[in-house]
């Protein structure tokens, strides 16, 4: 499955979360073999943004799941999250 790219993943993140870092790193050859593997790829999503300020985790995370809602019918199994405030130590 050709599926989604770590680059499709990081523009949409750039475009609605305008972060200060972002880091989008294909993880699916650590899944091979297991199951949910044929079924999608996996991503971890490292952002830095403005935009966290004053949010929950939960909040931060649905807004980077809100930014790639159009790419996970189209491939991502997975995505595992780090999502930090600018003043926040990483």
């Amino acid at each position: 499955m050709s599926g989604v790219s770590a680059v499709e993943i990081e523009a949409a993140v750039r475009t609605a979360l305008q972060p200060q870092k972002l880091e989008v790193q294909d993880d699916s050859h650590l899944h091979a073999g297991h199951a949910g593997a044929r079924e999608g790829r996996h991503f971890t999503v490292r952002v830095t943004s403005e935009r966290f300020n004053g949010l929950s985790r939960l909040a931060r995370h649905r807004l980077i799941y809100d930014s790639v809602q159009l790419l996970i019918p189209r491939g991502i199994h997975a995505l595992a999250i780090e999502a930090r405030a600018p003043d926040e130590s990483e």
